[in-house]
C-alpha cells in the first residue's frame, strides 16, 4: 500500500512514521510513506500557498492551487484519481471498520490542512473522503494524518510479525480487548488470573471474552449496545452480558 500525505510539514511527518512498526515494514517493501510538501507547487518565490480568507475573519486560509497541484502530480504519477481523505473535524469519526475498509486501498492520499483551513473549491474538486479523530481541534492534519497510518498499516499482511494479533484486539467485534499479563507471575502483590496458567485453552478464550463484555460494559456501553444489536454475541454471551446488566440493577 501506497501513503501519500500532502502536508506543509513534511519533516514532522515522516520523522514520526520513520521507527518501530511502521518504520520497518517501510524498509521492507510492504508500504511506502512520501510526504509531499505542498509549498514545493507555491506559484511565488516566497512559497507562500495561504492568504486572508474573502469575507474576513480571523487567521489564514490555504490557497487552492497549490494544493491542486501537488495532488495533480501524485494522481500523475499513479496514473489514476486515487482516494483522498481531507482530515477535518467536520468529518466522519475515524474507526476500525473504516481503517479496514481504506487497508484495501493501493494508493491513499490523506490532505492536512493548517491554519483555518483549506479553500473550499480545491476540498470539492479533489477530496473523497472527510475524516476526523475526534471532537477537538488541532493545529493541523498531520498528527490525525499519523494516526491513520499508523491504524491502517498494521491491517496490511505481513507488517505485524504475528498477524493474528491485527484481529484480535480493541474494537474487533465492537468489545473492547480483555486484559492482558505477562512474567512475573506475581507483581507488587498482584496475581496473574489463575485460568491463564490452567493450559485449558477452551475455557482461557471464554474467559477472555467474559472479560471484554465486562471491559467493555464499564469503559465503553456505547460500543456494547452496537454488540447486542448486531448479533455478535453468542447465546451463552448474552445471558452473561444480562446478569451483569441485572447486577448491576440491583446494586443501584
Amino acid at each position: 500500500m501506497n501513503f501519500h500525505i500532502l502536508t506543509l510539514f513534511p519533516d514532522m511527518v515522516m520523522q514520526g512514521l520513520g521507527t518501530s512498526i511502521i518504520g520497518r515494514a517501510v524498509n521492507n517493501g510492504l508500504l511506502s510513506i512520501e510526504a509531499v510538501n505542498i509549498r514545493d507547487y507555491a506559484f511565488n518565490k516566497h512559497q507562500s500557498v495561504d492568504d486572508y480568507p474573502y469575507g474576513g475573519g480571523a487567521g489564514m486560509l490555504m490557497q487552492a492551487e497549490p494544493v491542486y497541484q501537488a495532488y495533480e502530480a501524485i494522481a500523475e504519477k499513479v496514473k489514476k484519481k486515487p482516494r483522498v481523505v481531507y482530515l477535518s473535524p467536520q468529518g466522519a469519526t475515524f474507526s476500525q471498520t473504516m481503517a479496514e475498509e481504506l487497508a484495501k486501498e493501493e494508493e491513499l492520499v490523506l490532505l492536512c490542512g493548517h491554519y483555518e483551513g483549506i479553500d473550499e473549491r480545491v476540498l470539492e474538486e479533489i477530496v473523497t473522503d472527510y475524516v476526523s479523530i475526534g471532537d477537538y481541534v488541532l493545529t493541523g492534519g498531520e498528527l490525525p494524518a499519523m494516526v491513520m497510518v499508523d491504524a491502517i498499516s498494521r491491517l496490511i499482511p505481513g507488517v505485524l510479525h504475528n498477524d493474528v494479533s491485527a484481529e484480535f484486539e480493541s474494537f474487533q467485534d465492537d468489545l473492547l480487548e480483555y486484559p492482558q499479563y505477562s512474567r512475573p507471575e506475581e507483581w507488587h502483590g498482584k496475581k496473574v488470573p489463575p485460568i491463564l496458567l490452567s493450559g485449558h485453552h477452551a475455557n482461557i478464550e471464554k474467559w477472555r471474552r467474559e472479560q471484554s463484555i465486562i471491559r467493555t460494559k464499564e469503559r465503553r456501553p456505547d460500543l456494547l449496545e452496537k454488540c447486542m444489536k448486531s448479533g455478535v454475541l453468542d447465546k451463552k454471551e448474552m445471558k452473561f452480558l444480562q446478569e451483569l446488566l441485572t447486577k448491576d440493577e440491583e446494586n443501584a
